[in-house]
């Protein structure tokens, strides 16, 4: 599994004292956390629908940022990847593999955006 990019979640100061990391791969977005109880949640990137990037005053004092991500994951249909370093270019590497991502597999936004109830049938 190839890491495009990889980081922690930072907390006081910038510093990556957290037990929260986000990893970046080829198809997946993965974000582990825990020290004693590890959780793992795994998101496409053909499944991400929207970016938006926030930078308060003081993550952008200590060179922060926090991504929005929504998708159409059930499981998570948004997160946030939380007080990452280069927020800015994180959020372009991550835009662009996704798009990457969607091409590869033939996914357009309109698959993604329809909705199968219990009995198989999809609605717009």
């Amino acid at each position: 599994m190839e890491v495009i990019w990889k980081d922690r979640k930072r907390t006081l100061f910038g510093l990556p004292l957290s037990f929260t990391t986000y990893t970046l791969t080829k198809n997946k977005l993965l974000i582990d956390t825990g020290f004693l109880n590890k959780h793992q949640e795994e998101i496409m990137l053909y499944r991400i629908l929207d970016l938006s990037l926030e930078r308060k005053l003081s993550q952008r004092i200590f060179g922060l940022g926090t991504i929005h991500c929504c998708s159409s994951d059930k499981t998570t249909p948004e997160y946030d990847i939380v007080n990452i370093k280069d927020s800015e270019n994180v959020k372009e590497i991550l835009s662009r593999e996704i798009i990457r991502e969607r091409r590869e597999n033939r996914v357009g936004s309109r698959e993604l955006m329809t909705d199968a109830d219990d009995d198989g049938d999809y609605h717009n």
